[in-house]
């Protein structure tokens, strides 16, 4: 049975799910929806950018293994044309509005916009303005089947 992508993952939930005891609720729903998930290529570059940033030692390690055995079975979807083409769109939206979003968490919006996902992140605040996002945070809501 093939699965179809319904989640687009933020690098604060990946970062959760690293923890030597992630909360229990994203725990949850990220077993719940284990095959509907994929990450960005924004998300992928700063998982690996706070990695390689890291000093050598047990943590370091722990992540090595965790980006290796979960990480890696991810799909990471690319920042396309498309995605572009909503990225700019968003930021005059948001800037018309007085409310100018970080330009990774643009990206991050814009590809999960363009793929027809919904975003799963702690920082709903953050994503607000944008018209037309579906988010949801794992740390406080469910997932209804």
């Amino acid at each position: 049975m093939v699965s179809q992508i319904s989640y687009l993952l933020d690098t604060n939930i990946i970062s959760e799910l690293a923890k030597p005891q992630p909360n229990s609720a994203v725990l949850q729903q990220f077993y719940v929806a284990q095959h509907e998930i994929s990450i960005s290529s924004i998300v992928w570059h700063e998982l690996r950018f706070g990695w390689l940033r890291m000093p050598d030692g047990q943590r370091k390690q722990l992540i090595t293994k965790f980006l290796h055995d979960v990480v890696s079975l991810i799909p990471i979807l690319d920042y396309d044309a498309q995605a572009a083409k909503i990225h700019a769109e968003i930021r005059i939206q948001t800037q018309k509005m007085g409310n100018n979003i970080p330009f990774v968490d643009g990206q991050i919006a814009a590809i999960a916009m363009a793929q027809g996902l919904i975003l799963v992140t702690r920082n709903t605040k953050d994503f607000q303005a944008i018209e037309g996002l579906r988010q949801i945070n794992w740390f406080t809501d469910t997932i209804d089947r």
